[in-house]
């Protein structure tokens, strides 16, 4: 019998689907379940108090119901505050999501970095060690933007988004001392990864996020296991499925996940 446990991504909202994608890559048989905390939507303004409460109680239940081979946390906020008391929790494997400050900082010729997240995720010590560890001899700078975890998600719902919202988010970061010399912007949020290309189109910068790093470690963490002979459709579970969320539909469908549901 084939083995049909699935792989469980986790995220606030839409923004898991980034790394979801670059998953489907590398293991295109792999059910999936995708689950969205939309009622806890967003997590970037909430305290750390509230993510190290809420992510590894939900995640408990997810596990519970939904019997995964391996959890994917697809969010940075909820990774950088949360993940050592979820892997500690669960009896199976626990994927995290970090800022990819170490391929930045690889990449950037002028040594000037941005870090674009959440607002609780740019002030996490974890950002401070990455930092520190991978990007000693580089500036780095740190904007946190709640408005553009918003316009990925109105891109994912087929609403039109302000082009100039996208240089202003940005300026968060180059108008900043030293700022001008940026030429790598980390994506720590997995919204981001979603408007990359209006991002480009704003300011031609390079841009960085972990989703295929992430893909890769599912993929070496699952390696010799069995997965059904073909492709089926996942599912996506919201906390809370509003029109909100069910204008997401097509979106999600395009990602493989063709049935919505409430938990």
């Amino acid at each position: 019998m084939p083995d049909t446990r699935p792989l469980l991504f986790f995220d606030s909202g839409v923004g898991g689907l980034s790394v979801l994608a670059e998953t489907r890559r590398l293991l295109p048989r792999a059910p999936v379940v995708y689950a969205a905390d939309s009622a806890g939507y967003p997590y970037g303004t909430k305290s750390e108090a509230e993510i190290a409460a809420r992510v590894p109680a939900l995640l408990g239940r997810l596990v519970e119901r939904y019997h995964p081979r391996l959890v994917v946390i697809a969010c940075n906020t909820a990774s950088t505050i949360a993940l050592p008391v979820v892997r500690a929790a669960l009896d199976l494997p626990v994927v995290g999501t970090v800022p990819a400050i170490k391929p930045a900082a690889l990449l950037s010729k002028t040594r000037a970095i941005g870090v674009l997240g959440t607002e609780a995720t740019i002030r996490q010590p974890y950002v401070d060690r990455l930092a520190a560890e991978f990007a000693s001899d580089c500036l780095v700078l740190r904007h946190g933007s709640a408005e553009l975890v918003d316009l990925a998600e109105a891109k994912l719902r087929g609403e039109a988004t302000d082009p100039a919202a996208y240089r202003r988010i940005l300026e968060g970061l180059t108008r900043q001392p030293g700022g001008e010399r940026i030429d790598t912007v980390v994506l720590a949020c997995t919204h981001f990864r979603l408007v990359e290309p209006e991002l480009s189109a704003a300011m031609p910068l390079t841009y960085v996020d972990g989703a295929e790093g992430i893909a890769r470690r599912i993929e070496y963490l699952t390696l010799d296991q069995d997965w059904p002979d073909t492709f089926s459709s996942g599912r996506a579970a919201f906390t809370s499925l509003s029109e909100k969320e069910r204008a997401l539909a097509p979106a999600f469908a395009r990602f493989g996940l063709t049935e919505l549901v409430e938990l």
